[in-house]
């Protein structure tokens, strides 16, 4: 794509201005001990380009860091219609203070329609429920709203039906899990750069920060392994086990896409399943705690209360927000204390009504319920979260700041 190939030929031009020492000091010898020399020259690192404001992308937008975020999810939908101002005025009316848009949605789908000269223009994915991405973001600017794109990377049906070489088949063809829903295959670079493309998009428009979703295998992966053909692209020859191939390619993935996003001065996060933080590796998915927070500027653990089994010595954790959340930071918290650099923690917590879990293992969700587990978190030094609500339907007269 011509993105890449400008990086690739900038960081060239870079390497051309820092000849190696040893060139000048052969320049003092007499002509008579002049012999023919190979010249070289020295490797530019990486990190020092990335600082440097000469390969910086400037959106012209301008967001302060907040105290502390405190967002809700918004759908493409939601961001582009009439919910959009209810979300503006529920900013504005509280303490929340960010939003976190799908820009690639679960159905591997863009949420707008990319420009005429757009690498994503000929793939057919976009989607018009944003009509205009930078004037929302422009509102957001007005606001004081923080903005973080969600993108959708491995679970992506669109990609995945257009080019089954890319995802997992079986005799009847893409596999799907039980909601229909296709994956594409973590260990292919392409599927990488594909998604990165769309997260530099994201970043042009002005998003602050990208938050990589889905960032795994397809769920049960260690059960299916010899059910489904797929492709282990450079891991197929690895020493490594069967779910460290799995895990090194997912984090490898993570690293990958925060190198390429740089040159864009925005924060990468990743959403991780909330047990992933108490177990050494989640074998099936290919998600290591550790090693995916070492390359991440934010992670944030999906860990609504409804969304667990017994654990933490909780029989129906749905009932107990509190006590569930609680249980979990005490683990996180032992984890990242173990990196040296470890990243911000920003949990997604649950402000829905999981109904679906049968009569006396739920309970409804409400204001009472969300400040539970935002008291939890504060209590346990965690000042960030994110509200998660799939109809971005939020509680009225939550205290976010208990």
């Amino acid at each position: 794509m011509t993105f890449k190939k400008w990086i690739g030929s900038s960081a060239l031009v870079a390497t051309l201005i820092f000849p190696t020492t040893a060139v000048f000091a052969d320049e003092v010898k007499s002509a008579k001990d002049f012999t023919e020399r190979t010249y070289g020259f020295t490797a530019v690192d990486e990190d020092i380009v990335a600082a440097s404001t000469l390969f910086r992308f400037d959106s012209g937008l301008a967001f302060t860091y907040p105290d502390a975020i405190r967002g809700v999810y918004v759908t493409g939908h939601s961001a582009g219609g009439a919910r959009f101002k209810d979300l503006l005025n529920l900013m504005d009316t509280t303490d929340l203070n960010a939003m976190v848009i799908d820009i690639k949605d679960d159905f591997g789908e863009l949420t707008y329609m990319p420009a005429e000269d757009s690498p994503l223009k000929p793939l057919e994915i976009g989607n018009s429920y944003i009509k205009n991405p930078r004037e929302m973001l422009e509102i957001l600017e007005e606001n004081k709203v923080y903005p973080i794109a969600r993108v959708v990377v491995f679970k992506d049906s669109a990609l995945a039906n257009a080019k089954p070489e890319l995802s997992f088949v079986d005799d009847s063809g893409v596999w799907k899990n039980r909601r229909g829903e296709a994956f594409v295959n973590p260990f292919m670079k392409e599927v990488w750069d594909y998604n990165v493309e769309v997260a530099i998009e994201a970043a042009k428009m002005g998003f602050q920060e990208i938050q990589f979703d889905y960032v795994r295998f397809p769920e049960g992966f260690e059960n299916r392994v010899d059910k489904v053909k797929y492709s282990m692209g450079e891991y197929e020859n690895t020493d490594l086990d069967p779910v460290q191939r799995r895990v090194q390619a997912v984090t490898d993935f993570v690293a990958y896409a925060r190198e390429k996003l740089k040159p864009y001065d925005v924060k990468i996060s990743v959403d991780i399943f909330g047990y992933a933080a108490t177990l050494p590796e989640a074998p099936g998915i290919g998600q290591n705690f550790g090693k995916i927070s070492g390359n991440v500027d934010v992670i944030s653990s999906m860990i609504y209360p409804s969304h667990w089994t017994s654990y933490f010595g909780i029989a129906k954790p749905d009932l107990e927000p509190y006590r569930l959340v609680k249980e979990y930071a005490k683990v996180e918290n032992a984890t990242l204390a173990k990196l040296e650099n470890p990243p911000i923690s920003r949990p997604w917590i649950q402000d829905f009504t999981a109904s679906y879990l049968g009569a006396g293992n739920y309970k409804k969700y409400g204001a009472t319920e969300v400040e539970a587990q935002i008291k939890a978190l504060n209590e346990s030094g965690i000042k960030e979260y994110l509200l998660w609500n799939a109809n971005n339907r939020y509680s009225p007269g939550v205290d976010y700041t208990p």
